[in-house]
């Protein structure tokens, strides 16, 4: 099956993930606008696709207080923009059994770039999604740590956990719109997140292949799922089984305050 949007208006878009996704969405035929931080970045990205698949914006998310003009520029500018793919984060170690050591303002800040940002940017476009005719799509790049927390990363697993429960509760708000609400959950992945605290050379190994990821997103995407498991933190069947059942339990309650049976 073919990826059923247009136009992806993608943030995150100047390395890993976001950037693979980018150019896997421009080879399979949608046009896509980058949005990212790093401007040199943006510019080779449309250089290497041409202006007719590729448009670049540069914006920092962490600006919570600018996202509101942003959506208002880019959708004036795009108004053929059919989905929203959210991917930016950050993520770092803190450990606060030696507190002295923990920067409150850098985990916050954390916090609010990984998920703060991603609730201020759907309530921004989700005005001009639901008004279109057409089938329109959120796409929110989460963690598999948002079902299973790393110890070491709190801020980071607990942003993610968030996400996730956020995005349950906006799918199910959605459900009788054109609006489809997707969450990748991804495991470990070769990228330059993890640089940071490893440093490139042990970081760019840690996890699954960027190209093999990237694939296996592409075909859930193309196939129309709105929850993407890529692997599992410890065994498989345990992490998806309590995956299922978190979400059976959601969707039970879900209905029971709708007053459905």
């Amino acid at each position: 099956m073919a990826f059923p949007y247009r136009h992806v208006l993608l943030i995150g878009a100047t390395s890993g993930i976001g950037k693979a996704m980018a150019d896997r969405l421009i080879e399979a035929g949608a046009k896509v606008t980058a949005v990212g931080r790093r401007k040199e970045r943006l510019e080779e990205f449309t250089s290497r696709h041409g202006e007719s698949k590729a448009r670049a914006i540069p914006f920092d998310i962490g600006k919570r207080e600018q996202i509101s003009q942003f959506a208002a520029d880019v959708i004036n500018a795009s108004p053929d923009i059919d989905c929203v793919f959210l991917n930016a984060g950050v993520q770092r170690r803190y450990d606060f059994s030696q507190p002295e050591k923990v920067d409150l303002a850098e985990f916050h800040s954390e916090m609010s770039v990984n998920f703060s940002s991603f609730v201020d940017l759907a309530h921004a476009f989700l005005p001009f999604l639901l008004s279109k005719k057409s089938e329109t799509s959120i796409i929110y790049t989460g963690s598999n740590l948002a079902i299973i927390p790393a110890a070491i990363l709190p801020a980071y697993s607990a942003s993610k956990a968030a996400l996730n429960a956020f995005v349950l509760c906006l799918r199910d708000q959605l459900r009788a719109t054109n609006v489809q609400v997707v969450e990748l959950l991804p495991p470990p992945v070769q990228t330059e997140l993890h640089d940071v605290e490893m440093g490139e050379e042990a970081g760019r190994r840690l996890g699954m292949p960027l190209n093999a990821f990237t694939e296996e997103v592409y075909k859930e995407l193309a196939a129309g799922n709105d929850q993407i498991v890529i692997g599992s933190v410890g065994p498989a069947e345990t992490f998806n089984e309590i995956i299922d059942k978190r979400k059976f339990a959601f969707n039970t309650l879900a209905k029971l305050m709708r007053g459905e049976s």
